[in-house]
């Protein structure tokens, strides 16, 4: 089977969401196909994490059509058939728990009445495994660095056994060491046949794993194909050399787990 005639996974077409009185999305069309690897660009408040959000229902589409394997995603419901993680957040969102606590969570969305069975607390030490926190699974996610806690959130979404595996600047403030076992973690994935879309600031060590680029400046599609050849958002087509950049914080914010 070509690319060409893979299922769509995720599809928006024409798709426009706003924040407030604010049009961020102005008509974006984006396809990932069953195991492609798709990178979304851009410099800060060109759309990204907007297109991300739209399409997991935290922001309303405006106008324009969005799906999810081939459902529209209002109707959609088949969830632990995605993983998400999202940008920036504790692994716990304040709340006390210790790491299996935390992936187990993202396990739920498999189980009847929340409970975890014999199958589901294998997959999450696999998922615990996969990102090398095996040795922390019983240490409270209070005593972890900025890149365990991603580390962390990357298992709970792996914990389901996504087909689709939306990742939101997982790079982001995490240290050298963690950025290569996520990128490790990540091929394995790609390796299995999951399809990925990643929100990325620059490509740096997932490049040799992107099958495309889809970059978008003002909320608009500004390109989408062959990943740019240098490293850094400077280097992406309609990049707008003045713009804000945030800074490299390692802190994580504290914002809740995603309701399914």
């Amino acid at each position: 089977m070509s690319e060409g005639t893979k299922e769509a996974v995720i599809s928006l077409r024409g798709v426009r969401a706003d924040l407030g009185a604010r049009t961020v999305l102005r008509g974006i069309d984006l396809t990932v196909r069953r195991g492609e690897v798709v990178a979304l660009l851009g410099a800060n408040g060109s759309g990204k994490s907007t297109a991300v959000r739209t399409l997991i229902g935290q922001v309303p589409v405006a106008a324009g059509e969005a799906a999810l394997f081939g459902v529209p995603r209002a109707r959609f419901r088949d969830w632990a058939r995605v993983g998400y993680v999202p940008q920036r957040t504790t692994a716990a969102g304040g709340v006390p728990a210790t790491v299996t606590e935390v992936v187990s969570s993202g396990r739920l969305s498999r189980t009847r009445l929340g409970l975890l069975r014999k199958a589901d607390h294998a997959a999450v030490a696999r998922a615990l495994e996969l990102v090398g926190m095996a040795d922390r699974a019983k240490d409270s996610v209070d005593a972890l660095s900025g890149g365990q806690h991603q580390r962390v959130l990357i298992a709970r979404a792996l914990a389901s056994e996504p087909e689709l595996l939306i990742m939101d600047e997982p790079m982001a403030g995490v240290d050298l060491a963690s950025q290569e076992i996520l990128a490790h973690t990540l091929r394995t994935q790609v390796e299995a046949g999951t399809t990925v879309l990643l929100v990325l600031h620059e490509l740096g060590p997932l490049e040799p794993l992107i099958d495309r680029a889809v970059v978008l400046r003002d909320g608009c599609v500004v390109h989408d194909g062959p990943p740019p050849k240098a490293v850094g958002q400077h280097a992406l087509p309609g990049h707008d050399h003045v713009h804000p950049h945030e800074p490299a914080d390692t802190a994580p914010m504290r914002t809740g787990l995603l309701s399914r």
